[in-house]
């Protein structure tokens, strides 16, 4: 699953930087993450790094872009390749 950020995003820049495959930019009024990019950290941290540093809790699982643990690996090998 790709990751979401809701409008309760308050632009605060901490999440940009933490995100390994550069899936996060600013969008129009709040940041956006794109879902080809995102692999939830996975093959390269245990847990999304933007969750861990979100201070406003605002990034949740996409419902719109669910993927398996396996597809998440594979995207991520496809990113790195």
């Amino acid at each position: 699953m790709s990751l979401l950020i809701t409008d309760e995003c308050i632009n605060c820049d901490v999440c940009e930087p933490e995100c390994p495959n550069e899936a996060i930019s600013a969008g129009d009024e709040i940041y956006e993450i794109d879902p080809g990019k995102c692999t939830e950290c996975v093959g390269h941290y245990d847990e999304p790094q933007c969750i861990d540093v979100c201070p406003v809790d605002c990034i949740i699982v996409d419902p719109d872009h669910e993927e398996t643990r396996e597809e998440l690996e594979i995207k991520y090998e496809r990113l790195s390749a």
